[in-house]
């Protein structure tokens, strides 16, 4: 009995003390082994800007604290897991959430992270999911529909195909699957039926009333067969018979009947390429001029027979449509000739013709070609076909009719002229960083993604009194065969080009805080500098802004069109430190594009925020 006395207090002792785990960290006997097991799992299966596996060690929770990074915790429990836009690339851990049974906000956003969405089953107190701008494949899972506390479900601009299932939690107040490749009738659900058509847009295949789109009457089943009477069992047999003789005289015919079309196709043909070359054009641009072969043509082994199309639904051309097309040069430029291509059937495409590419294998082109199609944002031009032979490449675009951001900004300075005021400058500038953040996150192994960004490259259009924007030109640069045809694009006039160093993603950065200083001080990168011509040429347009802005931040370098009007100064010098920044000449210095959208989105509400508490 008094041995049992004397052991009581050492049992009681080794309950309470707190336990260390492998690493020697001590953790509390609340502590969840399971749910750290979990993360361990997606820590050890995906890579990231973050050094996960230097901050997630030891247990997540601490009471209501965690020291992992994009973790939240309550009561010793995992409830929140927010990793969004730190480079998060790889296939999630099938079934790695069900032990995280009280997790009530998951955001993997604006990541690279590609394979089917996360199973969330049993995750009852889910409540916020965000998985938009990622590389997600394959369906939504039917099970989402069994989330009762679900308030919020972003899966927009990913790749996911198949319908949406019937989601109807009367919780749900924010839903987006725009930019998918999803199809079918939007469900009859009183709670999906009440979102607007931007959560449902550029989905090809979606209809139903909030697209406004009518989906087509499913077609009648058909009646079963009647039985045959004895006559027409015989008949049949003999028109089974007779069916066997027809075959056998077709497969004689057949290649007979081939090679006579042939014949006659080719004869056609022949004549319609001589028709060209004898045609004369009053002054407008030949897409044809240089001859490329005919998309049947025998000559080049190595073609692609067809134009290569990204959207089944987008009215189909081929080649020769293309071909006599009338046309006319929208610009040229290191990567080609683009020309504005009218067809007879009245659509309206840019062609690009590229070149200094003819090295290029098949393969290689096409595999690009393929990668840069298949990515679709609001932000970026979409590619809406391709050709390839061995001495000629096309990329086919879907044809933006506003101009450009530098003839918007620079041209008919005089009068007459259409004032971009700072609200327009600043959604053009919004939309550049959100293309070239999308495509930062979409090619995260390519060393620089855009390659080209500079004004005359970013295509604007007006929708009623808005203005977007768009990249074009992007994607390029693995297909160039040399550095020195790198040095006439927008990546060539960074420190790292001329000093011969690595191209990164900063790369791009630089690019974009040139392309923002430009929008700001209304000077074109590359010229000299007014009331300094001989001391300063702003080939580094950053440069001349440094000097001035460090004599005193002033507002001597803004547009003298925004000046005037003073309207978002602060906002517009706040954006010029930003821009400064983009443009060091040290590239590690540099933000990253996740890095320059959340500072955007800082000076937005700090302006805000100033504003409304002047007007209270």
């Amino acid at each position: 009995m008094s041995l049992s006395l004397n052991v009581f207090p050492i049992l009681l002792f080794l309950l309470i003390i707190p336990s260390t785990d492998n690493f020697g960290f001590v953790f509390s006997a609340e502590y969840y082994p399971a749910e750290r097991d979990a993360l361990l799992q997606l820590r050890d299966s995906m890579n990231s800007a973050v050094n996960l596996h230097g901050i997630w060690t030891g247990p997540p929770c601490q009471s209501n604290q965690s020291s992992w990074f994009g973790v939240a915790c309550s009561n010793w429990h995992v409830v929140g897991l927010a990793l969004d836009g730190i480079q998060l690339s790889g296939v999630l851990p099938p079934a790695f959430l069900h032990n995280i049974t009280f997790l009530t906000t998951l955001n993997l956003s604006n990541n690279s992270i590609f394979g089917s969405l996360p199973n969330l089953t049993n995750l009852v107190s889910l409540e916020y999911v965000f998985l938009s701008n990622n590389r997600f494949t394959g369906s939504i899972p039917s099970d989402y529909v069994h989330l009762p506390r679900l308030k919020t479900l972003e899966l927009q601009q990913n790749y996911l195909s198949g319908q949406i299932p019937p989601l109807n939690q009367s919780t749900l107040t924010d839903f987006n699957v725009s930019y998918n490749s999803l199809h079918g009738p939007i469900p009859q659900t009183q709670v999906l039926q009440r979102f607007p058509s931007s959560s449902y847009e550029h989905n090809s295949g979606l209809c139903g009333n909030p697209l406004e789109i009518t989906c087509p009457m499913p077609p009648p089943p058909s009646p079963p067969p009647a039985p045959l009477s004895p006559a027409k069992e015989k008949n049949k047999k003999r028109l089974e018979t007779w069916s066997v003789i027809l075959i056998a005289a077709s497969a004689t015919l057949v290649p007979f009947l081939v090679i006579l079309v042939s014949l006659c196709y080719y004869k056609k043909m022949h004549g319609k390429e001589k028709a060209k070359e004898e045609h004369t054009g009053d002054g407008s641009a030949e897409l044809s001029e240089k001859k490329v072969p005919n998309s049947r043509s025998s000559e080049d082994p190595e073609r692609v027979v067809e134009l290569q199309f990204f959207d089944k639904n987008i009215p189909i051309f081929d080649l020769d449509d293309l071909l006599r097309a009338s046309a006319e040069v929208l610009g040229k430029g290191t990567l080609g000739t683009t020309y504005k291509a009218t067809l007879e059937s009245g659509s309206v495409v840019a062609a690009k013709r590229v070149k200094t590419m003819n090295a290029l294998t098949k393969k290689e082109f096409i595999q690009q070609m393929q990668l840069l199609g298949n990515m679709k944002h609001e932000n970026l031009v979409q590619i809406i076909s391709f050709y390839y032979s061995g001495q000629e490449k096309l990329v086919i675009y879907e044809f933006e009719p506003n101009g450009n951001l530098f003839d918007l900004l620079h041209g008919n300075r005089g009068v007459g002229r259409i004032l971009l005021n700072w609200t327009t400058r600043m959604c053009i500038i919004k939309d550049i960083a959100k293309g070239l953040a999308f495509l930062h996150q979409f090619l995260p192994n390519q060393r620089v993604p855009h390659g080209n960004l500079k004004s005359s490259n970013v295509l604007v259009h007006r929708d009623n009194q808005n203005y977007h924007s768009k990249l074009s030109d992007f994607g390029f640069l693995p297909l160039l065969p040399s550095r020195k045809l790198c040095e006439r694009l927008a990546i060539g006039r960074s420190p790292e080009f001329s000093k011969g160093k690595k191209l990164t993603h900063k790369t791009d950065v630089y690019c974009f805080g040139i392309i923002l200083l430009e929008i700001i001080t209304g000077r074109i990168p590359g010229e000299i500098s007014p009331g300094n011509e001989e001391e300063t040429k702003t080939d580094d347009l950053s440069e001349w802004v440094r000097t001035v802005v460090n004599n005193d931040w002033s507002t001597d370098i803004l547009d003298v069109e925004i000046m005037a009007t003073r309207e978002g100064h602060n906002e517009m010098l706040k954006l010029t430190e930003l821009a400064l920044e983009c443009t060091d000449m040290a590239p590690e210095k540099r933000p990253k594009m996740s890095q320059v959208m959340r500072r955007m989105q800082e000076i937005e509400q700090r302006i805000d925020e100033n504003d409304a508490q002047i007007l209270s």
